[in-house]
């Protein structure tokens, strides 16, 4: 991808390093405003569709944030049973209407591939927030710009990482976006822990394999895992056939300080894309880990600001004009004085 403006963004395998690391050094240049240091008005007057068919939280909001940050107004639709889709409406007549009163849409669906169905009918770019069991393209981004952060804290780089992926990797779209931006790096060492039954893909494992990555596949977290960075992710209870499969593996791969300890090197970072189920039966990531100073994730949901931020700048080509429209923030200046 060369040429952001004016494009959607649908999956990762857009991307190059260069792509990827234009996008880094737009998001670092957005932490003034995301920290509410300065303000920017450079998208006064643009307007973001935020259509979410899917439950959402983070993602959701982290996009009218991001797009709020940079001056602009948003719109929101949230769930399948407010919109015309549950009329009949096609995506295509749905993209043709909504995209008229935007400027750009961030959108997610329950169903692989329907964000790219969206985009074929819209007259403004779209930005995929997740499309089904299939990919997550900026919650791919702002994991891998996490990583980026937390291991030069650590004096090292992407190229030479071993990332452990740990749980549901199978409808999982976080792990599969995630893996196919790593695979443009060198000597990434891949340990891919789940049960059979929730193994990653079969195309990734040999997008991985393809690329000369190392790649380990085990049910077991055993042993002293010598890794930078530990993915946990939770079990997609809504993309299994039934709640009583999806409760066959729920709480199999428990992380908390104890287990942390005996397994994970002691400056291994620890990452989900969240939320974290912490119910007693799955408690993915227990509340023991929360003062581990290596608990990532949610410098990964303050991350997601400032790469949604930088996307959207990029894709409505204002990214060199940021600057220009900044002016002090008010209220933080009436608190400093007080």
């Amino acid at each position: 991808m060369s040429e952001f403006t004016g494009n959607h963004i649908l999956t990762v395998n857009q991307f190059n390093r260069d792509a990827i690391e234009k996008v880094f050094d737009v998001a670092h240049t957005m932490q003034p405003y995301a920290r509410r240091q300065k303000r920017t008005t450079v998208l006064d007057g643009a307007i973001l569709g935020n259509l979410f068919f899917e439950p959402s939280t983070r993602t959701r909001v982290s996009f009218g944030t991001a797009f709020n940050l940079l001056g602009g107004e948003v719109r929101e639709t949230t769930g399948m049973s407010s919109s015309a889709l549950a009329k009949g409406e096609s995506l295509y007549d749905t993209a043709r209407v909504l995209s008229g009163y935007s400027d750009i849409i961030a959108m997610r669906h329950p169903a692989a591939g329907s964000v790219a169905e969206f985009a074929e009918g819209s007259r403004v770019p779209v930005i995929n927030g997740g499309d089904g069991a299939n990919e997550h393209p900026t919650q791919a981004l702002l994991d891998l710009f996490t990583i980026k952060r937390e291991v030069e804290y650590q004096g090292k780089g992407i190229d030479g990482l071993h990332i452990a992926m740990i749980g549901d990797l199978r409808y999982g779209r976080t792990v599969h976006s995630l893996s196919r931006l790593l695979c443009l790096y060198k000597n990434v060492r891949f340990t891919l822990v789940s049960p059979k039954e929730l193994a990653m893909p079969q195309p990734i494992i040999e997008a991985i394999e393809n690329a000369g990555h190392q790649l380990t596949v085990t049910e077991q977290l055993e042993g002293n895992l010598d890794v930078d960075i530990c993915y946990q992710t939770r079990i997609q209870e809504e993309r299994f056939p039934s709640q009583e499969e999806a409760n066959r593996y729920r709480g199999k791969f428990r992380l908390n300080q104890s287990i942390y300890t005996r397994h994970f090197q002691s400056r291994t970072v620890i990452m989900h894309p969240l939320p974290r189920d912490s119910r007693a039966e799955a408690n993915e990531l227990d509340n023991d880990l929360n003062l581990n100073p290596n608990l990532a994730i949610f410098r990964q949901t303050d991350n997601g600001v400032l790469v949604r931020m930088a996307l959207f700048a990029l894709t409505l080509g204002v990214e060199n004009l940021v600057t220009k429209y900044e002016r002090d923030v008010i209220w933080h200046s009436n608190k400093s004085s007080d």
